[in-house]
């Protein structure tokens, strides 16, 4: 089950994202709105439920987010955009890699 994360995740919500992978969680990152999907089997799936719920394709980055150990991987296939000079799964920017990660440990951090 995909959610959307608008404020810091209860222990419930980090709980049923995990029950897809078990040791991370597959989420999609709106750098802009500042909100997560997470919890599908793809990123591609979370991206979207971000694009329902009114992101822009641009602002979702995908990444996997491990809540045992507050790691983070910055790769998916959702970040190939050669318009955007991200030729590769992992994002390339560093500045997008420190927004996606900063609002990662905001809302789904310390758990």
């Amino acid at each position: 089950m995909v959610l959307i994360i608008r404020e810091p995740a209860t222990p419930e919500q980090i709980e049923e994202m995990l029950k897809t992978w078990d040791i991370f969680i597959k989420i999609a990152v709106d750098i802009e709105r500042e909100i997560i999907a997470g919890g599908a089997v793809r990123h591609y799936q979370c991206e979207q439920e971000l694009l329902k719920d009114g992101s822009r394709q641009r602002d979702i980055w995908g990444a996997d987010w491990s809540p045992y150990t507050q790691e983070m991987i910055f790769e998916s296939i959702i970040n190939i955009r050669p318009s955007e000079n991200n030729r590769s799964m992992i994002i390339q920017s560093p500045r997008i890699r420190e927004r996606v990660s900063q609002i990662t440990k905001q809302l789904l951090g310390g758990l």
